[in-house]
């Protein structure tokens, strides 16, 4: 008969084979302390393994944290069998073990134990510890900090020992630690309940890591990526990364930012339903692209570990087509032809419509609130667009009305930067409208705006030329900027 107090005897049995496990073979053990990180704190541990050479456990945290149980709970009305008994699933606060292990196949590994029924165990481990020791053992020498590769003599044996990584390795070593350190049964309890081990993938991640020999055009792409990621990254531009269909019945998240994790160093992030795909730089050598998932339903894969290889194939699929459409958007040029042609007026069946000019404030206004709106589904409608153009430009709505929107929206569909969402009157911008709507926004930020603040609050003084070198840089600039804006007013 399961009861509470077998239950808690199971527990007290497996703490204190746990606290002799530590004892017999002097690793130490205590309790985690609040706001220290445990990877940070058993560094000096592991690098001690690391140097004898040797594999195992080297250190245990304990920690009070709130897992899965059962609750026992006696019939409200009396049964045929009197030992029946009601077990309900809950979450309660208990113990949990954390072994750090040396392993002598996967390298350094985190295995998570509850002490209490059904003692849920969780495995972490690092794929680029487990390439690591095959180089090793390879006698192929490399540079390593963290979990990033610096340096490689063979290129070839880093990718075989990336792709060598399986689900029946991983397994068989969580076999093995699960047999040490887990909870012992009997074969009689085995028999009795069918004890079985079912491993899930919980949490994954996957990246790929561009490396460069210096630094700066690293910084400089970064850069450049996360200002296009942030226009162009639409709604549907996201979904496409991911490789499926947007619905109204969206759930999850579905938005890019720019994350400043510590001081000088950014994140990028797109994040789709429970996914996120980061881009950063890291230790000034490469530029990282990695895709993390909590819940693999999410890409319509099981979560089981015999299915990991159906999660590499997918997310080298998504990490790769997200790589193409930044090299696809970094690998652009000035098309002056294109403006030349949008700037003429265009006739569609009986109606004929004004071109599109480069220094309308009208419709740079709008092509920038169409830009930052991408993420919303489905389109805006036209009073939407204005109230968004009102609000963010602070303009009135005698200065700009409703009608001089839809004028506008009808000027921008007829040239085939705007369309509509099926039938509705919903409007969103192109692949044609989005390229169109940077150039138009990068060309008054990046040019005309430099030039209109040296011009206009900048102006050295001619009669001011102190013997500095930095004084006649600076007169020089000045009157290089002055021959481009009299080159622009001349075309």
């Amino acid at each position: 008969m399961i009861t509470t107090e077998s239950l808690r005897q199971r527990t007290n049995d497996y703490q204190s084979w746990v606290e002799a496990f530590a004892r017999n073979h002097q690793i130490p053990i205590q309790w985690a302390e609040k706001g220290v990180r445990k990877e940070d704190f058993v560094q000096r541990w592991l690098r001690r393994a690391q140097r004898k050479n040797a594999y195992g456990v080297y250190f245990i945290f304990k920690s009070m944290e709130v897992g899965p149980t059962f609750r026992i709970t006696v019939p409200k009305y009396p049964t045929k069998d009197p030992n029946y008994r009601i077990l309900a699933h809950q979450r309660s606060r208990f113990t949990h073990y954390y072994f750090y292990i040396h392993d002598e196949v996967v390298g350094p590994i985190v295995m998570c134990v509850g002490s209490f029924f059904p003692f849920k165990t969780t495995y972490y481990l690092n794929g680029h510890s487990f390439i690591e020791h095959q180089l090793t053992h390879a006698n192929v020498g490399f540079r390593k900090n963290d979990n990033a590769f610096l340096a490689v003599d063979d290129v070839a044996a880093l990718q075989a020992a990336a792709d060598k990584l399986s689900a029946a390795i991983i397994r068989k070593r969580l076999d093995y630690w699960t047999f040490v350190l887990g909870p012992k049964f009997s074969a009689k309890e085995r028999r009795q309940v069918k004890l079985s081990r079912i491993y899930a993938i919980s949490q994954i991640e996957y990246c790929y890591n561009f490396v460069f020999k210096r630094n700066f055009p690293i910084h400089k792409l970064f850069e450049r990526s996360c200002e296009l990621g942030l226009w162009r990254l639409t709604a549907h531009k996201i979904a496409e990364v991911f490789g499926t269909r947007l619905h109204r019945n969206h759930r999850g998240k579905l938005s890019t930012i720019i994350d400043q994790v510590e001081h000088g160093h950014h994140v990028f992030r797109a994040y789709f339903k429970n996914a996120v795909l980061r881009q950063y730089e890291k230790f000034s050598v490469f530029l990282r692209n990695e895709l993390c998932s909590n819940n693999l339903y999410d890409f319509g894969l099981l979560k089981g570990l015999e299915h990991l290889d159906a999660v590499r194939h997918k997310f080298q699929t998504i990490i790769s087509r997200f790589a193409g459409f930044q090299a696809q958007w970094l690998n652009v040029h000035v098309d002056f032809p294109l403006l030349q042609r949008i700037a003429l007026p265009i006739t569609i069946g009986s109606n004929r419509y004004p071109g599109i000019k480069i220094h309308d404030t009208r419709i740079i206004r709008l092509l920038e609130v169409l830009l930052h709106g991408g993420t919303h589904l489905g389109g805006w409608t036209a009073r939407e667009i204005h109230q968004a153009v009102l609000a963010t430009f602070n303009i009135s709505e005698q200065a700009y009305g409703l009608n001089q929107l839809r004028y506008d929206l009808r000027k921008l569909k007829a040239h085939g930067l705007l369309e509509r969402d099926g039938t509705r009157y919903a409007y969103r911008l192109t692949l044609k409208g989005i390229e169109v709507a940077l150039l138009f926004l990068f060309f008054h930020k990046r040019l005309c705006g430099p030039l209109a603040n040296s011009r206009f609050h900048h102006r050295p003084n001619p009669q001011h030329r102190p013997n500095s070198r930095l004084e006649l840089a600076y007169h020089r600039a000045d009157k290089a900027i002055q021959q481009v804006v009299d080159l622009l007013a001349a075309a």
